[in-house]
């Protein structure tokens, strides 16, 4: 019974588990972070291409952009 008793308290004081999980939540809210930021700077180098395309075939500059493929000439 005493055996039972020291490995009910070695297991109620063992944190390795909490500790796992925290890490664990702690790289999915990194990882969370990083893919929002990866698409919002995509979407600002899309929308400067964009205005930039635009730009270019407003002027009178020889050749043409195409933003939507992403090509010019």
């Amino acid at each position: 019974m005493n055996k039972l008793m020291t490995m009910a308290r070695q297991f109620r004081s063992d944190e390795n588990g909490a500790a796992m999980v925290e890490y664990s939540i702690l790289v999915g809210i990194i990882a969370a972070a990083s893919i929002l930021a990866i698409l919002a700077i995509g979407a600002w180098v899309t929308g400067r291409f964009t205005g930039l395309c635009t730009i270019l075939n407003g002027a009178n500059v020889p050749g043409s952009c195409n933003a939507t493929n992403g090509t010019g000439s």
